[in-house]
């Protein structure tokens, strides 16, 4: 692996959380913090947020194979490629109306073009609201 600056500007983004991450990721840090000291010197602090035990980078084939299947077998989910969270987050927060311009920041997506021409499949659902809204504005 190869560690080293995004690819571009945009690619450095902050993003809000949910209260209930927060908290995922305190419990993580926590977690973490005792690793580090049973292990002392012998943590590789890579300055990483998901690491093996003992600091080190994850393998993102054993990240897939291994803890991505087993977590989507618990589930009951079927098999998917880890990408597709990605899609399925844009998918679900297109049809619960979040504002394209919103998904296409969080993605990273260079264009708003981009974000619509990838999810447009979800929007033909909103026609129905899109429809009362204007009888609502012309009322």
């Amino acid at each position: 692996m190869v560690f080293g600056e995004p690819k571009t500007k945009r690619s450095r983004r902050s993003i809000r959380l949910t209260p209930q991450a927060v908290e995922a990721l305190r419990a993580h840090l926590k977690r973490q913090l005792r690793d580090i000291e049973i292990l002392g010197d012998r943590y590789q602090d890579q300055g990483l947020v998901f690491t093996t035990d003992t600091g080190a980078p994850i393998n993102p084939s054993n990240l897939r194979q291994r803890g991505f299947a087993s977590l989507l077998k618990r589930a009951g989910l079927p098999h998917m490629r880890f990408h597709d969270l990605r899609h399925t987050c844009a998918t679900l927060l297109v049809s619960r109306g979040v504002h394209p311009k919103f998904v296409q920041e969080l993605l990273g997506h260079a264009t708003i073009a981009q974000t619509l021409d990838t999810y447009s499949h979800v929007m033909p659902s909103m026609a129905d609201a899109t429809a009362k809204a204007m009888e609502d504005a012309l009322a």
